[in-house]
């Protein structure tokens, strides 16, 4: 891999966690006890849509100030959280059924605000088979996004901050290969999401709503959790271009941050993915990792050379 440019980096070999799976398999096949499914991902589901649905009560009469400090400081955690949880559903880890998991993804969207449960599963499993194809990967930024934004740090941060919108909307709609508009799932999931909304604004008010979407807007944007974006698979340095991160937030997002461990692996459910590296060292302890999210954003925020382009494009 060539080192680091303000042009994406493209290669011609495939991505390279297929090689690393089969060669972790023959060098461990113990890890084949930790794949399954977590049957109690779905009670943590149910507890944090339970909280958020309260704390979006709580915010209904509350000044502007103290209900944007609350979406920013706990509400962005609920909902960071259930968009992981979405994601282990995507890979159905949390029961066995396909239909099982769907439906549990569409309970973990509800405070999300948009319906992103079931486009998402679309989006993420062609995501691990096409990592860096620019016309088949959702998790790359496109060429009008990447020119929009450039290296400017203010710019960044109008990036963080609307990566709700970027990722949800702006992405499914550039990848103009991929069918899923006519799954009947999506139009359940829209519907869900649409009496959600209004029974909320109906029995709360429209604060209410605002606090979920601005929970949603933090979690995946300009907070420290947002930093998981670029962690996953920014090229900040040469020869890699997937990282794991083993810092605190583990805690209050399921083990995302285990992503070369999840990418080798995606059968093993978020609470066994800290024993995959335990078992297999040798294949994670000369990566690259990191241990501090708000040192990765300020890099990626105040660095120049480090872009929307700074990632590997392959096919």
């Amino acid at each position: 891999m060539p080192a680091l440019t303000l042009k994406t980096i493209h290669v011609s070999y495939p991505e390279p966690h297929l090689e690393r799976t089969r060669a972790l398999m023959k060098a461990h096949p113990e890890v084949r006890s930790l794949f399954g499914n977590n049957p109690w991902s779905a009670l943590c589901i149910f507890l944090s849509v339970v909280a958020q649905v309260f704390l979006a009560w709580l915010c209904r009469d509350l000044g502007i100030v103290p209900m944007i400090l609350i979406a920013w400081a706990i509400g962005a955690v609920f909902n960071h959280s259930l968009l992981v949880m979405i994601h282990d559903a995507t890979h159905n880890l949390i029961f066995k059924g396909t239909n099982a998991n769907k439906w549990w993804a569409m309970i973990a969207n509800i405070p999300v605000v948009l319906p992103t449960a079931i486009g998402f599963r679309t989006f993420h499993l062609i995501h691990h088979r096409s990592q860096g194809e620019m016309d088949r990967d959702a998790d790359l930024a496109g060429p009008g996004e990447t020119a929009l934004i450039g290296d400017s740090w203010w710019k960044k941060c109008l990036w963080f901050l609307s990566f709700y919108i970027f990722y949800g909307v702006v992405r499914p709609a550039r990848l103009k290969t991929i069918k899923y508009v006519k799954d009947p799932w999506i139009f359940l999931n829209v519907a869900i999401q649409v009496v959600f909304g209004v029974a909320l604004v109906w029995a709360f008010g429209w604060q209410s709503l605002t606090y979920l979407l601005l929970s949603s807007f933090f979690g995946v944007g300009l907070h420290p959790l947002g930093a998981r974006w670029i962690q996953e698979h920014f090229v900040l340095h040469p020869n890699q271009e997937t990282y794991s991160y083993y810092g605190p937030f583990n805690k209050v997002m399921y083990n995302v941050g285990y992503h070369n461990e999840h990418h080798d692996l995606m059968m093993v459910p978020w609470n066994k993915l800290p024993q995959v590296k335990a078992m297999a060292p040798e294949f994670y302890d000369n990566l690259i990792s990191y241990t501090s999210y708000w040192k990765l954003i300020a890099r990626f925020v105040f660095d120049p050379k480090l872009t929307l382009a700074s990632r590997v494009t392959r096919g």
